[in-house]
């Protein structure tokens, strides 16, 4: 076999390199192998006015280099190794280094291989518009491509190729001109640099050298950079307060053969002190309690677990145990108490509540072995203002500080840092760099700051990047993918020489119209439907035709597969496309003629579905209704124009289909949704929150949506079977309802039937309570919580029976109706199109591998845009629960459900505000974890004993007062009914 990459020569006297190895196939057998490339002289340095490269490719460095840095005064340009670029990026992106950076092919690709998500972020770099980034390709130049040598390791042979080409950089620039340097933290690397008189530094001395050195040294990585600086103090001098991870050979060959499990750790809201990793082997999580025994995994990390014997198997624990409180008293400069008590020791607050998992259900128990994969990130925090050790706000020596998460997932984050005086009162962001096993804190440094705690700007941003949504404005080379028209792009007339009207149906003449929220600007889908001559209805849903617009593999497409969908914040939307296309002429706007992709059925009167078509159309949609509108519309009974009589019908279809799906077994789930009122457009201060009140307009439209993603899925799955992209709904496992079911049992008598969706939703609708109405949405939403969450996925990668949608009864389930916010529907009309013939399918979205890529990172920003919105919505809630307080002058007073019992406490659920919050007892509580009880001492009460119980209603005084992580308003609960709990 001979594999050869070939790259064109531009000039007869190119020279070849060619290199002959030997490879072992799969099944053992020896080939030889011979790679070829042919050099050239004809890669330009990307310098301006450089005589030697002119007209070979961009100058987009200056000529004279970067002036300003002490070492360097004629002018530099920064040559980074791979090592720089995957440890120090967030130096690198920082607008305060501004010297021209010359990015090696040879480093591009290594970071590619070794880090995606940082290969992505120096991808942006060399496209930012403050950055001036010149990727040279010293793999194909004559004079600094180099060819591995025997028995050099590919490591070496990298660091061999980035010398050349600072040698080759050094050789190219006249003798007085500015100099290249080397940056390296490699010690070796240095030497050898230095041997061959090449200017080569580490991080760490140029950083010292440039003009904002002190903000710039607190963004650098930790980590020995071979200069005899330390990330943090002397902590090898302290003991191990945890156990070393096994090696990775040793992980994987434990997880393959079944000795260890992997899976994702998960750390206890309520407990800090306790997380678990679920795995398929186990019904249960495992449980993993205690420090040592969680042994240094983050939230999210891909972790190896081993369990104990079943001897050792523990209850979850049942207190509420916060670490501000429990750690309070802990050190940031030089933690004493880390050090005496010897490996995996746990102090007495802690080993308290590690003890509490006694009684109840055991579950497997265990502990972390080794990290699979890190899921370490920036993360959102503020500087906690009792670790300071010097206050003075003029104080620029260097301290080490605790920085807390905005997420209580999170453990502290120990930091050193010259800003801390100022940084107070900030959202910063901070990165992790290490954990070693003799510090009980993670060591991080910081990136930079956000703006005030509270203040509405640093919030939304900071709430953004807590939850990775990508809200940088769209780059040059995405909107340069738009229409040149811009605003002013219409569709064109009607001819045959008209590519828009090329195979596409004229549907311009039907009464089509949108029925949306209320400031809806991004309308995806319009319907419309008829009476049709034989007895049957034509009813047909119109979607944006966005595919039009976003082509397979440019750069908008590129960003929008990155985005994944479009996040609503409560005052903000950030936008999966740019907002020519999503507001304007992708929107189904009323009025205008717009392109779509439509699914129109022929229905029996019963709502029976004779047949089906979907076509590319054009539609001009007659008007553009909220949810409120329509269903006045339809209710008054003097209108009878055609688009009422339309909405009618629709309505009548929709109630047949709802009940269809019912009797089928579809789940009628519930989920907290509220209403903010802003104040005004200019201020966006919210002033009220009340309950959401769904229309019946809103089950027409869904059920609609429904109909037309079941039938796509179908039609995309028969053409494509191996990559049709289709959306699944896993059945939850039998074992998350328990706890539910026993609830419901002890305390209602009531029984939960999870023996399928049908069963399950037969016997919701049993769970009522003709006293309260709300408590039948109570136990919907505490449901909802026991199921898995629906994921996209390629149908060739699962096996046909598990294609389900559990909530909705149906077999098969894509994502069609929303492209304008979903990157998932794009790539299912793409698939549709191809499906109907009218274009032919991109070559990727025949790639199984290709399709399972993009879904994973589509299912991961459709998760953290979920959390993103409501984590908006709660912010906005505190701001708004905060004005009615100030207003009424004095406490707000709601009513509330118990949904859970802790042995210190009630986790509690206030339906009218969509939110839930803890009621703490400070005071010695009666717990009974069996009944789900807890009983309040006559000596507390100053009358008799108080037992309240999960599913109870009580009344609770509802305050805002500044929350120890997130810094922000934060709802602070008590009970005022049965019993007033604010002095126990």
């Amino acid at each position: 076999m001979v594999d050869i990459t070939i790259k064109k020569r531009p000039q007869t006297d190119a020279v070849v390199t060619q290199r002959k190895f030997f490879k072992k196939t799969a099944r053992g057998k020896v080939i030889k192998v011979l790679r070829e490339r042919y050099l050239r002289d004809d890669v330009g340095c990307g310098i301006q006015g450089c005589q030697a490269c002119q007209g070979q490719g961009a100058d987009v460095l200056p000529p004279a280099g970067e002036a300003g840095h002490t070492a360097y005064p004629s002018g530099h340009f920064v040559l980074p190794d791979t090592n720089v670029f995957l440890s120090q990026m967030d130096l690198l992106e920082s607008p305060l280094l501004s010297p021209p950076l010359i990015l090696l092919q040879t480093v591009l690709e290594e970071v590619r291989h070794r880090s995606l998500p940082l290969y992505n972020r120096l991808k942006a770099l060399t496209k930012s518009d403050d950055k001036r980034v010149w990727v040279f390709y010293n793999e194909w130049r004559r004079e600094t491509a180099i060819i591995r040598e025997d028995n050099e390791t590919p490591n070496d042979r990298n660091d061999r190729s980035i010398r050349r080409a600072a040698a080759w950089y050094q050789s190219h620039l006249p003798a007085t001109s500015a100099r290249v340097v080397l940056l390296t933290d490699d010690a070796a690397n240095r030497r050898k640099a230095q041997a061959e008189g090449i200017t080569v530094s580490s991080v760490r001395k140029y950083v010292e050298g440039t003009k904002d050195s002190a903000q710039l040294l607190d963004l650098l990585a930790g980590g020995d950079d071979g200069e005899g600086i330390e990330p943090t103090r002397a902590v090898a001098a302290r003991s191990a307060l945890y156990e070393d991870y096994l090696p990775t050979a040793t992980v994987l060959a434990g997880v393959k053969a079944g000795e260890l499990y992997q899976g994702h750790f998960n750390a206890n809201p309520y407990n800090y002190l306790e997380g678990s990793v679920s795995v398929p082997a186990f019904n249960k999580p495992i449980l993993l309690v205690g420090r040592a025994n969680m042994n240094r995994a983050v939230n999210g990390d891909v972790v190896a677990v081993e369990v104990f014997p079943e001897a050792e198997w523990k209850a979850p624990g049942d207190e509420v145990v916060d670490q501000e409180a429990t750690l309070k008293n802990d050190d940031a400069e030089d933690t004493d108490e880390e050090g005496e008590g010897g490996e995996g020791e746990v102090r007495a607050e802690e080993r308290k509540a590690v003890e509490v998992g006694e009684k109840g259900e055991k579950q497997p128990t265990g502990r972390v072995v080794g990290i699979v994969k890190r899921n370490w990130r920036a993360y959102v925090c503020h500087i906690d203002s009792t670790s300071l050790s010097n206050v003075s706000a003029t104080s620029l020596s260097q301290q080490t500080v605790f920085a807390t998460p905005v997420s209580r997932l999170l453990p502290r984050i120990r930091l050193r840092t010259r800003q801390a005086p100022q940084l107070l009162g900030q959202k910063i962001l901070v990165t992790i760099d290490s954990w070693p096993v003799t510090s009980r804190y993670p060591e991080g440094h910081f990136v930079r700051a956000l703006g005030r705690t509270e203040s509405k700007e640093a919030e939304q941003e900071s709430l953004l990047l807590e939850y990775e949504v990508p809200y940088r404005p769209f780059g040059g080379a995405v909107l340069g993918c738009l229409p040149s028209e811009g605003e002013g792009w219409v569709v064109p007339p009607k001819s045959e020489a008209s590519p828009e009207w090329r195979g596409r149906e004229d549907l311009r003449g039907l009464w089509i119209c949108s029925i949306d929220p209320p400031g809806c600007q991004d309308i995806d889908d319009a319907l419309h439907a008829k009476r049709l001559s034989n007895g049957n209805i034509e009813a047909g849903v119109h979607i944006a035709d966005v595919s039009h617009f976003v082509m397979p593999d440019n750069a908008m497409d590129s960003e929008a597969a990155a985005r994944g969908t479009t996040v609503y914040l409560v005052d903000k939307r950030v936008d999966m496309l740019p907002a020519l296309l999503g507001t304007n002429l992708c929107s189904l706007r009323p009025y205008v003629e717009r392109l779509a992709f439509s699914v129109i059925w022929e229905l029996s009167p019963e709502a029976e579905i004779v047949g089906v078509r979907f076509a590319k159309s054009v539609i001009a949609s007659k008007a553009a209704f909220t949810y409120e509108e329509a269903q006045v519309r339809k209710d008054d009974p003097n209108m009878k124009d055609e688009i009422t009589e339309s909405i009618r019908l629709l309505n009548s279809l929709a109630i047949k289909l709802k009940a269809g799906r019912m009797a089928a077994g579809a789940l009628n789930l519930a989920s907290p949704e509220v209403k903010i009122h802003l104040d005004s457009a200019e201020s966006s201060d919210p002033i009220d929150v009340e309950q959401k009140e769904l229309k019946e307009t809103n089950s027409l439209v869904e059920e609609f949506m429904l109909l037309a993603n079941i039938s796509v899925a179908s039609k995309i799955q028969e053409t494509f079977p191996q990559t049709a992209v289709l959306r699944r709904h896993l059945p939850p496992p039998r074992t998350n309802f328990e706890k539910l079911q026993d609830i419901l049992r002890k305390r209602k008598g009531m029984e939960l039937d999870v023996s399928s969706s049908g069963a399950l939703a037969a016997s919701l609708d049993k769970c009522f309570d003709p006293e309260e109405p709300a408590f039948n949405t109570l136990v919907r939403i505490m449901a909802t919580r026991c199921m898995l969450s629906a994921e996209y996925f390629c149908s060739g990668s699962v096996a046909r029976d598990t294609f389900g949608h559990y909530g909705l009864a149906s077999p098969i389930y894509t994502h069609f109706t929303s492209p304008i916010r979903r990157y998932a529907d794009v790539l299912a009309h793409r698939q549709l199109a191809a499906a109907i013939a009218y274009a032919p399918l991109h070559p990727s979205l025949h790639s199984k591998s290709h399709v399972e890529r993009v879904l994973n990172v589509v299912n991961r920003r459709h998760r953290m845009a979920q959390m993103a919105s409501r984590a908006s919505v709660e912010f906005y809630v505190g701001l708004a629960l905060k004005a009615r307080g100030e207003r009424e002058q004095g406490i707000v007073r709601e009513e509330a459900f118990v949904i859970r019992t802790f042995r210190n406490g009630l986790n509690v659920f206030v339906s009218k505000l969509g939110i839930e919050g803890l009621v703490m007892f400070k005071r010695e509580i009666k717990f009974d974890a069996d009944n789900y009880t807890v009983t309040i001492p006559a000596d507390l009460t100053g009358k008799e004993d108080v037992t309240i119980a999960v599913f109870d209603k009580v009344t609770v005084n509802i305050e805002i007062e500044k929350d120890k992580n997130t810094q922000r308003g934060k709802v602070k609960m008590t009970l005022a009914k049965p019993v007033d709990s604010h002095h126990m």
